[in-house]
């Protein structure tokens, strides 16, 4: 017959298979896991801890991309942004060693350890704007479209670089998913139509 201690930890385990992908600390316990068999589990080898209150199971399919998971995991109302998300959409060369992360301005800085974090503030409609949604080791990833992702870059240009925002550009271009319409709506929105409108026109 099997103690309970056992029969907790196997109950816990068959629930956490069930939820695929990255689970937070207040997940597994509104899950009904004790905080004690969670522990237990860990220290086991049979659920993974792959950051400060963010767990996985041990056996899990290697994750595809655990920083913007676990950024996402963790402090889901925040978009991902500029380098990290032209890096999403394959459209720079650049290697983010950071998460480039968009927060609405006013709301309160995330306390994260790993991974390292770049926050930008944006204005309500700025932040609001282009967000997308894809899942991404099985948390909801929020990423700036392409459009809106050119429109900050070269509205952040002398943070990140003229040249980086011209290589997406060039790289939006030959991927043949040019949409004007939408580029010009996000540079109005981020204010730098009157930059971008050159760049533009010189690839139309």
């Amino acid at each position: 017959m099997k103690s309970p201690a056992k029969s907790s930890a196997d109950r816990a385990k068959s629930i956490l298979r069930q939820s695929k992908g990255l689970l937070r600390t207040r997940d597994v316990l509104r899950l009904g896991i004790h905080p004690r068999v969670l522990y237990a589990l860990r220290d086991a080898g049979d659920l993974e801890q792959v950051g400060r209150g963010l767990y996985r199971m041990a056996q899990s399919t290697p994750l595809t991309n655990p920083d913007l998971s676990a950024v996402a995991a963790r402090v889901p109302k925040g978009v991902i942004c500029l380098i990290s998300a032209l890096a999403f959409h394959e459209m720079t060369s650049q290697v983010p060693h950071e998460v480039y992360l968009a927060m609405e301005r006013g709301s309160k800085p995330p306390k994260l350890a790993y991974p390292p974090l770049r926050l930008f503030w944006f204005t309500s409609d700025a932040f609001a704007e282009g967000v997308e949604s894809h899942t991404i080791d099985g948390v909801t990833v929020r990423v700036y479209c392409p459009e809106k992702t050119l429109a900050d870059s070269f509205k952040y240009r002398h943070k990140i670089g003229l040249d980086v925002a011209l290589e997406a550009l060039k790289r939006y271009r030959q991927s043949k998913r040019l949409d004007v319409k939408a580029l010009l709506r996000f540079a109005c929105i981020c204010r730098v139509e009157a930059v971008m409108r050159p760049y533009l026109e010189s690839i139309l």
